[in-house]
């Protein structure tokens, strides 16, 4: 699973609000109407993204690896008739555009992830969302973004140990169940003590955020940002 790392990059450097904006005007351009030459245009400025990011395209199918899977499954079902002819390959088109345009935005989305610390998203949603409303999504956020990686290591290592003592002769569905009981329990022990940590470090609701400012290098970002989301427009 993809988790911020700290870097040097220019990702890095970048604002976290000028990276959002993209990220938006990005997703606008591509769902909006996936055509190939647009979907081409855009994987250059996905593979610009990851460069940016030093992340390579490989760990990001990698961390995808089971949405995409999922994803291909919709080209096959539309290539596959129980019918004559039993096999169109001209129906899987429009699904493939469809993926490809979700792989993108996955793509740009992990750049965001690896280059943007938890702290800086949180300061940017309670800074332009007022009210509790603001301050609850940021600590939602914050929480997601701490709480997944542990609980994705918690189940690979139930997993690891049921293998470890001769699980793989028991059947799928055994082995499923014991993983999501297991993890289950996990879950529930680490929310427990999270919840405990969290009064014994007089949790606030409105902390003091980190500070941001946009740079130069920033207003580029923007202006592709608004410019990506006006693209179907024009």
């Amino acid at each position: 699973m993809l988790t911020y790392r700290p870097g040097e990059t220019v990702a890095h450097r970048l604002d976290a609000r000028s990276k959002l904006v993209c990220q938006f005007g990005f997703a606008v351009a591509a769902f909006a109407g996936p055509t190939p030459r647009r979907l081409a245009a855009l994987g250059v400025l996905a593979g610009l993204a990851l460069a940016a990011g030093r992340l390579s395209p490989l760990r990001v199918v990698r961390s995808y690896r089971f949405v995409l899977f999922i994803l291909l499954l919709s080209p096959l079902s539309a290539v596959v008739s129980v019918t004559q002819p039993y096999v169109v390959l001209s129906r899987a088109v429009e699904p493939l555009l469809s993926i490809a345009r979700v792989v993108l935005v996955l793509a740009v989305a992990a750049v965001y992830v690896r280059t943007t610390p938890v702290r800086e998203t949180r300061a940017v949603i309670q800074r332009y969302v007022p009210g509790r409303t603001g301050q609850a999504l940021g600590v939602g956020v914050g929480l997601t973004f701490r709480f997944l990686p542990v609980l994705r290591r918690d189940l690979l290592t139930v997993r690891d140990a049921i293998a470890a003592r001769g699980g793989g002769n028991r059947s799928v569905i055994d082995r499923a169940k014991r993983i999501a009981v297991v993890g289950l329990a996990r879950a529930l022990d680490r929310s427990d003590r999270l919840a405990v940590a969290l009064r014994a470090r007089c949790f606030a609701w409105n902390p003091t955020l980190p500070e941001m400012a946009l740079s130069g290098r920033d207003y580029p970002v923007l202006a592709l940002g608004l410019a990506l989301a006006l693209w179907p427009l024009v």
